[in-house]
């Protein structure tokens, strides 16, 4: 069933109207990512051609998507906006809180049982204001999206770093904070900064081991964590046009991992062909009248680096398969290369456990590839040597992957079936001795694989690869195997080699099921009672921020953060999920893993107050108590990873002023601005060098604070000495409204109130 088709109907009446309009004001060919962009301003046809990387735009995205995770918070800021109804299509998909332990079926009725108060409150809220609820156990927000809602040259905002897998169907889906899509639910416009542009140009065919991951596993090695930051990435050509649709949603997926606003695809027939076994005949059909408007004009592709901001080649017939990690998505190994470099590195060789699934590789196509490596290993007598855990991606591909008989071939290994949701991918694993702390390696087909990711333990080391690379090093038990050319010994004494993998770009009968898990909203939501109650230690009403002010003076160092300091770092995820409805004890996880630059320790700061040590969180809680406001600062590409606004949120909450670093990923950044606070860089990165231990902080011009002009702050060390820098900052007018009220949220509410 096609949903919301009248919405793509619409999006597809306009398109050539606008495209063409673009084209006329920009004077030149358009890539795909302009056409979809300039199709969705919020002002309608464009009249002025808009500078990448600099000017701020306002856009109307067509959906809204949310997992259970962020959507706590996401719609409990939509309740304050006073608004009847969400303004665009809008979904809430129930992934993140269902920890893998045991198996799917105990497993789900685990966090039913535990989580039933958060899953409540999401199916009230979503029959209240109209949004389509997903409940738990229907699958992976991003693979239920692919499967149900992407389409061809659509925009889609959601509340989850990977709302980007959906570039795999030729859209443009960005991943925002709660406060962004509330924006659009309450019907307002919704602004980013326009993207630049990376292409890249994929030739040859993928073959053997190579797979649509090691694609991008090559290019995050390439580019690195923070090398698509503000950029677009859109990929095209014969290699680009040979992959599957689901191949390119992985692709896409990790355009998370190098900081991309999102990746994309030109419509063409694979694309075509998943609409179709997916049930959405009538959206290709629409598609099809229009497909020269959603792929990259045909000059823009002879000629790239005349369009492009940036543009990489890759040959996929020479691509090898590719290992990245540990603890950053971004570190690239090839396979058959990992001995010497782990021995080096003290990376352990054993492997422990091999994960599949996630987001990221959870499809059909993945499942049959990696089965079709597992079944070899049973048909010959091989015992695999690390334990195995499956996560399929949706409820309609663990149907049909159990129909055809792939999840059986797993089951013949040992292997976990773990319920259709986030599980370890997130920290959702309930992993049996993590708590020791031991040394160890893990090999996954999942995004992220940063300390304590998986599993809470900062000594696994988490490796990423593609479904049946994933298999074949868990078989054999060593990082290091190369499939390609090493054999294993089997049961029975004999020598064993694989080969080549094989899979299915769609099952062949068709995808079944029989309950997707989807649960539409009442027509009327009006009568419906959202209840949170007082001593809920699950979920809390918000109370709107005080604004920060434009007199900042004496203000605390809370912690200077130390190398790398993700989302994760910032608001952990793993057995905290459980509050993130609930402000205020979500809180006291606040940069609880940022290492403290001063005594390289986590969770352990100086108060100013008191001279003594102590956690983040309480630290920050005594200076709130006496008054006192807290500036955190950090290094470069600080809030890298998850959209989680809770990490933007905690920090304001516990009376964080400011965030001053050499760079931010571009989601925190906004986050940050979004909740009334102050997201400033230093003008000299090396002024980072100069924040002591015991400092305070005065902004000497922020009653001047206005858009392009440098703040300055003034440094007091504990001797009495002083020292002046510049600060930059990125906000515009409207921006400086948010910080002005105290939050985007207060203008939303003083806007509708008038």
């Amino acid at each position: 069933m096609a949903f919301d088709i009248e919405m793509i109907k619409g999006v597809y009446g306009r398109m050539a109207e606008r495209v063409d309009a673009a084209k006329s004001v920009v004077g030149k060919p358009l890539t795909l990512a302009e056409k979809i962009l300039y199709n969705h301003l919020w002002d309608g046809k464009a009249t002025t051609a808009f500078e990448r990387g600099k000017d701020y735009v306002d856009f109307a995205p067509d959906r809204i998507a949310c997992q259970d995770a962020t959507a706590q918070m996401a719609l409990l800021q939509f309740i304050q906006a006073g608004k009847s109804k969400v303004a665009v299509p809008t979904t809430v998909h129930c992934d993140h809180l269902i920890q893998a332990k045991i198996g799917a079926d105990k497993d789900l009725q685990s966090a039913l049982n535990t989580s039933s108060e958060v899953f409540n409150f999401l199916a009230s809220v979503s029959n209240k204001y109209g949004i389509g609820f997903w409940k738990p156990g229907a699958g992976i927000i991003h693979q239920v999206v692919l499967e149900n809602y992407a389409f061809p040259g659509g925009m889609m905002i959601g509340t989850d770093s990977h709302t980007v897998n959906a570039g795999g169907l030729g859209m443009i889906a960005i991943g925002v904070g709660g406060a962004d899509a509330v924006d659009v639910m309450a019907g307002m416009a919704w602004e980013l900064k326009f993207p630049k542009l990376i292409g890249i140009k994929l030739t040859g065919k993928l073959s053997g081991w190579s797979a649509p991951k090691d694609v991008i596993l090559k290019v995050a090695g390439i580019l690195t964590v923070k090398g698509g930051t503000g950029c677009i990435v859109e990929y095209f050509g014969e290699g680009a046009k040979s992959m599957s649709a689901t191949g390119k949603g992985t692709i896409c997926n990790m355009g998370a991992e190098i900081g991309a606003t999102t990746s994309t695809f030109g419509y063409d027939e694979s694309i075509e062909r998943y609409l179709r076994a997916t049930d959405r005949n009538e959206v290709a059909d629409e598609a099809n009248k229009i497909a020269s408007y959603l792929t990259g004009d045909e000059e823009v592709y002879a000629n790239p680096e005349q369009y492009f901001d940036q543009v990489i080649e890759i040959n996929l017939s020479e691509l090898k398969p590719q290992l990245n990690g540990p603890f950053t998505p971004d570190l690239a190994t090839v396979v058959g290369e990992m001995t010497e470099k782990a021995n080096k590195n003290g990376w352990p060789l054993k492997v422990d456990w091999g994960l599949i699934g996630s987001c990221t590789n959870s499809s059909y196509e993945d499942l049959s590839r990696a089965a079709s490596v597992a079944k070899q290993a049973v048909d010959k007598g091989l015992v695999a040597k690390a334990e195995f855990g499956i996560n399929p991606g949706s409820e309609q591909v663990r149907y049909t992957a159990d129909r055809d008989g792939l999840l059986e071939i797993f089951e013949n290994l040992n292997a976990k079936i773990f319920t259709n949701a986030c599980g370890p991918c997130i920290g959702q694993w309930d992993r049996e001795g993590a708590s020791k702390q031991e040394k160890n390696t893990i090999i996954h087909s999942f995004n992220r694989n940063f300390s304590k990711r998986a599993d809470g333990n900062p000594n696994t080391h988490a490796f990423v690869a593609s479904p049946e690379m994933v298999a074949a090093i868990a078989i054999a038990g060593r990082l290091d195997f190369n499939p390609m050319t090493d054999t294993l010994i089997n049961k029975n004494g004999e020598e064993i080699s694989f080969d080549e993998p094989t899979g299915l770009e769609l099952p062949p009968k068709g995808f079944a099921v029989e309950d997707a898990g989807y649960e539409a909203p009442y027509e009327d939501g009006s009568g419906v009672n959202v209840v949170v109650k007082e001593d809920s230690e699950r979920l809390q009403l918000l109370t709107p921020f005080e604004p920060i002010g434009n007199t900042i003076v004496n203000a605390k160092l809370l912690i200077k953060a130390f190398g790398k300091c993700t989302t994760d770092h910032i608001s952990m995820a793993g057995p905290w999920l459980r509050f993130r409805g609930h402000l205020d004890n979500i809180s006291n996880n606040c940069l609880i893993g940022a290492v403290n630059a001063f005594n390289k320790e986590t969770n352990s700061v100086k108060n100013q107050l008191t001279g003594e040590y102590g956690a983040v969180p309480d630290t920050a809680r005594a200076y709130k108590v006496a008054g006192v406001k807290s500036i955190v600062v950090g290094d470069h590409n600080y809030g890298e990873g998850s959209s989680r606004e809770h990490a933007a949120m905690e920090p304001r909450h516990l009376g964080v002023a400011a965030v001053i670093v050499k760079s931010f990923a571009r989601i925190h950044e906004t986050n940050l601005k979004k909740q009334g606070m102050l997201g400033l860089t230093f003008a000299n990165e090396a002024d980072y060098d100069l924040i002591q231990e015991d400092d305070s902080f005065n902004f000497l011009d922020l009653n001047e604070f206005a858009p392009g002009k440098q703040l300055s702050l003034e440094i007091v060390h504990k001797n009495g000495s002083k020292e002046i820098i510049k600060l930059n900052h990125t906000y515009n007018k409207g921006q400086i409204e948010w910080y002005n009220e105290g939050s985007a949220l207060n203008l939303i509410k003083k806007e509708n109130a008038c």
